[in-house]
């Protein structure tokens, strides 16, 4: 006799077959609702990769009242910018982006060249503070909570990756609702759902950040082996998740 798991109410078309996927999308959108409810101001920082997409999705699927938002770093690839159109296209709501400010782009160019973040661990983290970091910092101010796709199976840097915590690195409440997920549980919804996603993950890219940092991965490295592959794999953050490698306790929040 075959035992099939009972679904959860209200299952998203798309899952009926297959009801351990349906239960994780269910718990997932209950988490983003009750983001919702305690932090109304609540955004979501999409990097418009795979786990972004998921969360995405489900936001704007569910008509929660979440902004969702993305850095434009001016290096991106034509690829991932394009999943801003498709986004549009699909759920009629544009993400909004937030850019570095240019002059000090311009500065730093000038200063160390365009390409002075391959020199050195200290130069890249300066680039990527100003390219990233603190657009990131204009797109949080005066919010109170802030969520993100950021899985532990991602990195050793992201092995100890809480649902929630106090960010004091920017000051404010942080919440990882995918952090238990597989990488599995995202490619199933993802195909499942039919939810647009970037094609560089199929040409070998599980992680996506700014065109001259991202290679396609080899079979067997790290998911985000190909980010800023010349460096070692404990440097491999870019200061939007500077706490990761603090493990501390979690208060709970109601």
């Amino acid at each position: 006799m075959t035992v099939t798991a009972e679904l959860p109410a209200g299952v998203a078309p798309g899952l009926e077959s297959d009801p351990a996927l349906a239960a994780r999308w269910a718990e997932l959108v209950a988490r983003l609702a009750d983001i919702r409810r305690r932090y109304p101001d609540a955004a979501l920082a999409s990097s418009l990769a795979a786990e972004d997409m998921v969360l995405t999705h489900a936001i704007y699927g569910s008509a929660l009242d979440l902004e969702v938002f993305t850095l434009d770093t001016g290096r991106l690839h034509a690829e991932t910018l394009g999943v801003l159109d498709a986004v549009r296209e699909r759920y009629g709501r544009d993400v909004t982006v937030y850019r570095p400010v240019a002059a000090a782009v311009e500065q730093h160019v000038a200063e160390h060249g365009a390409y002075a973040f391959y020199e050195s661990v200290e130069l890249r983290k300066a680039c990527c503070q100003i390219r990233k970091v603190e657009p990131l910092k204009r797109a949080l101010a005066g919010r109170s909570a802030w969520i993100t796709g950021q899985r532990r199976a991602q990195s050793a840097t992201r092995g100890e990756l809480h649902l929630e915590e106090d960010d004091k690195t920017f000051g404010l409440y942080k919440f990882n609702p995918l952090a238990d997920w597989s990488e599995a549980d995202v490619w199933n919804l993802i195909r499942a759902l039919g939810i647009p996603y970037n094609p560089l993950h199929d040409q070998g890219y599980p992680s996506i950040g700014c065109e001259p940092c991202t290679r396609a991965i080899r079979p067997g490295e790290d998911l985000r082996a190909g980010r800023w592959w010349w460096e070692s794999s404990d440097s491999k953050e870019c200061g939007l998740h500077a706490g990761n490698r603090v493990i501390s306790v979690v208060p709970q929040r109601s």
